[in-house]
């Protein structure tokens, strides 16, 4: 398990961030010959690996590795929520939302103590990597709450190389200047585009792809902006999951509350990862857990339950809330993004993009041996390279042991 302590050293353009890759240990060169080792694999999947709040409601200068499954542990108001809120906004303006949309309070993402300038303006400013094909490619936004909610700045780079940059010029007027590497007849292409959008999202639209240069904009936008809308925010309400519910699309929403309704579609779908369910389930319900069944009921309904193997079924209605949050816990990291109701890029083949899980308060309710077994399914999941996991947690020490695991501790 890698740790990564927050607050240690202020981010900037010349910080080294620890990697949250687990290789083998260097060999001892003392020791003789050194073994000969083959390069790992080329990791072609657009994931986002780092996440930055330069300046976001409590964070200044702070740049977080994101690992197949990361961690952000501490106690009430270390920012754990703000971290995962900021990520969550990132994907929302990487599927092209309005900044309104992506920030639906931007006064309180404002640092507290930030003071307007001589107009008035107070702001923020965010970014991440992401890594894939193309390598690292950096996005970073500086954003106007007040008094109007704009975009003031953006930034993409790839290999040193800065690919578009945006400025607000006129502020009398709802677009950016917005400049893109062309490496053609001209060096840079320039033009305006909305000050309400993200700019990194509307440059396949905007760009033709003639040129290398304009080819190689295009491939670091896509791979940004695939990462980010490759995102599911996940929070299970217990208390929704105890009604029956309408059969319907099959689609999980993110609190969860139609999981009945999706068991009885994954459940016939794929009969492995339903046994993989069934295993987990088992593993952190009480009692003997022998199967997940969907009943249909009269008014088109449909509700959970929980076959004990000896003829018996319990109504999910009965589970406790941490029996609840586990079972749908563990159903959105053994499920897929066909399964889940978010925004798939469906034009990109699946084994160009990663599906990450934002789970704020992922040991609420939980017993040590659920966090555990869910972590531990975390882990596996991301061992494959399809899902990832980053969790916001109270205390990580739970966590301790199980490989493949990065925790970044918060500190209010």
């Amino acid at each position: 398990m890698k740790r990564f302590v927050a607050g240690a050293e202020p981010y900037g353009p010349h910080m080294a961030v620890p990697s949250v890759s687990a290789g083998p240990p260097a060999a001892d060169a003392s020791a003789g010959t050194l073994p000969a080792q083959s390069p790992p694999p080329l990791d072609i999947r657009s994931r986002v690996t780092e996440l930055r709040l330069s300046a976001f409601a409590g964070h200044r200068r702070a740049g977080f590795p994101l690992g197949p499954v990361t961690l952000f542990a501490g106690p009430s108001g270390a920012g754990k929520t703000t971290a995962l809120a900021a990520y969550g906004a990132l994907a929302r303006l990487g599927g092209g939302a309005p900044l309104a949309e992506a920030f639906p309070d931007p006064a309180a993402c404002v640092p507290e103590r930030a003071r307007p300038d001589a107009e008035g303006r107070r702001g923020f400013r965010i970014g991440c990597t992401a890594d894939g094909a193309e390598g690292p490619v950096r996005l970073d936004v500086a954003v106007q709450a007040e008094p109007h909610l704009r975009i003031v700045g953006e930034r993409l780079t790839a290999r040193g190389v800065v690919l578009l940059e945006t400025a607000l010029r006129d502020p009398g007027r709802r677009t950016v200047q917005a400049a893109w590497h062309t490496a053609g007849s001209a060096p840079v292409t320039r033009a305006p585009l909305p000050d309400d959008r993200l700019g990194t999202a509307l440059l396949p639209l905007r760009v033709a792809g003639k040129t290398d240069g304009q080819r190689r904009v295009l491939a670091a936008a896509e791979q940004m902006v695939v990462a980010l809308r490759s995102v599911f925010p996940c929070d299970p309400r217990p208390e929704c999951m105890r009604v029956p519910v309408p059969t319907g699309s099959g689609r999980l929403l993110p609190g969860c509350d139609n999981l009945a309704d999706v068991l009885w579609r994954t459940r016939a779908e794929c009969g492995r990862r339903h046994g993989r369910l069934v295993e987990v389930v088992d593993a952190g319900c009480a009692g003997r857990v022998a199967d997940l069944v969907a009943e249909p009921l009269a008014g088109g309904t449909v509700r959970a339950l929980l076959d004990r193997g000896d003829g018996f079924r319990t109504d999910v209605a009965r589970l406790g809330d941490g029996e609840l949050r586990y079972l749908a816990l563990a159903l959105v990291l053994l499920t897929g993004p066909g399964v889940l109701d978010m925004d798939v890029p469906g034009e990109v083949p699946d084994a160009l993009r990663t599906l990450t899980v934002l789970a704020d308060g992922f040991d609420r309710g939980l017993d040590p041996s659920q966090r555990r077994e869910l972590l531990r399914t975390a882990v596996g999941m991301g061992e494959r390279g399809h899902i990832r996991c980053v969790a916001a947690v109270s205390d990580a020490s739970w966590s301790a042991g199980i490989p493949g695991v990065t925790v970044v501790h918060l500190n209010p």
